[in-house]
């Protein structure tokens, strides 16, 4: 039976792929002079991990009114952040359409990315539903849904063009060593984080490796394999609430709580 993204969209594993996402996201400078300008999320990364999560469990799970919200907290976020263009800057805007499509686009191939690092190739019928499913997290924002490529090969054309002009600039990598190499933040979060650096330089394609500046030597990819292997072995053999939890205690903090429910196809 296929499954689309309501059944694989819980899976906390999904979240080994946050920092690939980000990196991917402010790789463009419609993005990442945003961040750069506009945001402080370098100090409170947890925080914005969770706003982007909530947002997006709340799309998939939540409520009409759950989406409201979420939508118009994501909305507020976003306002300030624009800037017109000049001489050292094409500009940028939190609500424009293309640089929406680019973020939804980075959310669903570092999902599958990671998914079918831990879980195998998805079969074709499941891929498709998943995919579709994407549109959603988009176009509950201002995303139009035709802007969303029509199927999983327009997408991969759309992606393979993405990725042949994506190089991160000054701006971009300052904002990934900032995020990667914290020097304040949750004593917790100085903890994890060599094995966050670790998954996020293992996932992202070589090209933005060396434009970011990153060391990866054909050790680090050995040790990156069997750490995937080994996450394979084990992940799915954990209970469903722990699974599950990252989804379960983002939707938490939303009122009224949620019905559950399949995701509503774009």
């Amino acid at each position: 039976m296929a499954r689309g993204l309501a059944d694989i969209g819980a899976e906390g594993v999904l979240l080994a792929g946050a920092g690939r996402a980000i990196l991917l996201q402010i790789a463009d400078p419609r993005v990442g002079h945003g961040v750069a300008n506009h945001s402080n999320f370098v100090d409170r990364p947890q925080d914005r991990l969770k706003a982007t999560l909530t947002y997006v469990y709340a799309v998939v799970y939540g409520t009409e009114e759950q989406v409201a919200a979420v939508r118009r907290a994501v909305n507020r976020a976003h306002a300030p952040v624009r800037s017109a263009a000049d001489g050292k800057s094409k500009g940028y805007n939190a609500f424009d359409a293309s640089s929406q499509l680019w973020v939804v686009a980075t959310l669903y191939n570092t999902a599958l990315t990671v998914y079918e690092q831990v879980h195998g190739t998805l079969d074709d019928e499941t891929a498709d539903l998943m995919y579709q499913d994407y549109a959603r997290i988009g176009t509950a924002l201002q995303l139009p849904a035709d802007m969303w490529p029509a199927d999983r090969a327009a997408f991969a054309e759309y992606w393979s063009a993405q990725m042949a002009v994506l190089r991160p600039d000054d701006k971009a990598r300052k904002i990934a060593r900032d995020l990667l190499y914290p020097v304040g933040g949750p004593a917790l979060m100085r903890l994890v984080m060599p094995v966050a650096r670790f998954l996020t330089v293992g996932l992202l394609p070589d090209h933005l490796r060396q434009g970011f500046g990153f060391d990866w030597t054909p050790v680090h990819a050995r040790r990156f394999d069997r750490a995937m292997r080994v996450v394979g072995h084990v992940y799915p053999r954990l209970p469903q609430r722990i699974r599950h939890w990252p989804r379960d205690y983002c939707l938490s903090t939303l009122k009224p709580a949620p019905a559950q429910r399949a995701v509503r196809h774009a």
